[in-house]
């Protein structure tokens, strides 16, 4: 069973909070990554991997209970060239990755230069190589030589050592859970995989009366944004699990004379430096035809995570919708539909 994955490999910027506020945005964004592209395909997607699925004949669905951090992230058990690994689930990373620490151990081997695949992409300014996995295993379903991207997640072990809890091995990206069609039901803690591609329909059994419908538009990127209204002022955010809580980009708060208060937490990206968060409180926050009054948020600079491009739009990304809207609301996250449902 071949899963054909379409990814642009474009964009990338892991993100993490300082060890001292013992929180943890591990997640990818829409922030400057690029890989060397030909004339010929530089205006059509590129296809990022091909990898095969094998599982049992009658099985058509896998569904794999998460584990949620303290962190506040929705964890998935999986298998990695046959060794037990921990992976974040994280809706806002293009691709999957694997920390840079943990490569000895699972026995990665890098990429060979290829027009599927590049041997390395620039994450904000610096280069990070790309390594194949042999086989990626999530439950019944495996997929065979799987590409990831090595970054460095020594901020998130560092967190997860004075949490007092296991740090994660990498991060299972939307080049899985698009050409799977996942379901990822962040109030359940469920994640559930199509194991045969040919299979049309959607998963059976899920409940979605009580939830609004929210359209999810996907980047070339592989990017989630969904609409938005901030006080009135209309905005995308982008939907990231790997957001701890969300978080709005400093100058559209700013933007719009609300008050900012200071914390003790500061972030990091992949080669970017550390930047504090502030905090604000949203009258009126409205995700689709949900509305969320008086809504307190995070706020930090976004620049260098997001584009440019994307925060000065007409419509501009205001941030990232993180996992404690998609918890308290009970979201429900469908890539095969394409849909975010969430409770008023």
């Amino acid at each position: 069973m071949c899963y054909p994955r379409r990814v642009i490999i474009r964009t990338l910027g892991s993100r993490s909070c300082s060890v001292g506020a013992a929180l943890l945005l591990f997640s990818f964004g829409a922030s400057a990554l690029s890989a060397p592209r030909s004339s010929a395909d530089r205006d059509r997607p590129r296809r990022f991997a091909s990898s095969t699925a094998t599982a049992p004949q009658a099985l058509q669905f896998q569904a794999l209970p998460l584990e949620r951090s303290r962190q506040n992230h929705l964890l998935v058990r999986a298998f990695i060239n046959g060794k037990p690994a921990l992976l974040g689930v994280d809706t806002g990373a293009p691709v999957s990755a694997i920390a840079i620490s943990r490569l000895r151990y699972f026995g990665l081997t890098p990429a060979v230069a290829n027009s599927e695949i590049p041997t390395r992409l620039q994450i904000n300014g610096a280069f990070n190589g790309v390594v194949i996995a042999r086989t990626l295993q999530l439950g019944a379903l495996t997929l065979i030589d799987e590409p990831m991207v090595a970054v460095d997640l020594g901020s998130s072990t560092k967190a997860a050592r004075l949490m007092r809890e296991q740090a994660i091995d990498g991060i299972l990206g939307a080049d899985v859970l698009f050409p799977t069609q996942a379901v990822l039901d962040c109030r359940a803690q469920m994640l559930i995989l199509k194991i045969d591609p040919r299979i049309e329909g959607s998963v059976p059994g899920m409940d979605y009366r009580g939830l609004s419908r929210v359209p999810i538009q996907v980047s070339p990127g592989y990017n989630l944004y969904v609409d938005g209204t901030f006080n009135g002022r209309r905005a995308k955010l982008m939907i990231d699990t790997g957001a701890f809580t969300t978080l709005l980009h400093q100058r559209f708060v700013r933007g719009m004379k609300i008050p900012l208060r200071d914390t003790p937490f500061s972030s990091t990206g992949v080669n970017l430096k550390q930047r504090g968060v502030q905090m604000a409180t949203i009258s009126s926050f409205t995700v689709g035809s949900v509305n969320m009054q008086s809504k307190e948020v995070g706020v930090i600079d976004l620049e260098g995570l997001v584009r440019s491009p994307l925060l000065n739009g007409s419509t501009p990304v205001a941030g990232l919708l993180g996992s404690e809207i998609l918890r308290r609301h009970s979201g429900i996250i469908d890539f095969g539909t394409r849909t975010l449902y969430l409770k008023r």
